[in-house]
């Protein structure tokens, strides 16, 4: 792809993901999201031939973001920060997701699999970074999936930007019960 192409992509990606993010599904606009992101709608439609496709690929961006970062913060923190600092990002992806349900919804009754990798790819992610962990002082029996069931309740529980603070307590929290006991 050209790098012009690529900006233009890119910039459409991040059009949508804000559009779908803070407003509902049915007043976003395809051309909307062009003007958004600086391009005309025959750019858009180019890079994205339905309204499903551009939603479905906003996620898989997102998705793939959140679990590139794994490593990146493993190479930069020390594991149990990188790892903390992982699962706030999860927390805010999470938040990003619920605003994209509506248009997500849209894409399975299409008969779009936005979902089908995102399970594997999130568990990978997390499960490098406990297994590094436990060179920090990590429990060696914590299973990714059953911090994953964690992160999701805490971020029903305290996803909102006004239960930022406590959100951050509960991660707090796993993190502490994460640590092998003495």
């Amino acid at each position: 792809m050209r790098a012009d192409a690529r900006r233009n992509r890119e910039r459409l990606l991040e059009a949508a993901l804000k559009a779908f993010s803070t407003e509902a599904d049915a007043d976003v606009t395809l051309e909307r999201v062009a003007r958004d992101a600086g391009v005309g709608i025959g750019t858009l439609y180019r890079h994205f031939p339905t309204r499903e496709a551009l939603v479905e690929e906003v996620y898989r961006t997102e998705l793939t973001r959140l679990c590139e970062s794994a490593p990146r913060l493993s190479a930069q923190l020390p594991p149990v920060e990188a790892l903390r600092a992982w699962m706030e990002a999860f927390i805010d992806y999470l938040a990003t997701k619920r605003g994209l349900a509506e248009a997500l919804r849209a894409v399975i009754a299409a008969g779009g699999r936005p979902f089908a990798h995102s399970r594997e790819l999130l568990l990978g992610a997390l499960g490098g970074l406990l297994r590094a962990g436990e060179a920090d002082g990590l429990r060696t029996d914590a299973e990714p999936e059953d911090v994953l069931v964690a992160l999701n309740g805490i971020s029903l529980a305290a996803g909102e930007p006004a239960q930022r603070e406590q959100a951050g307590r509960l991660l707090d929290l796993i993190v502490d019960g994460l640590r092998a006991r003495a």
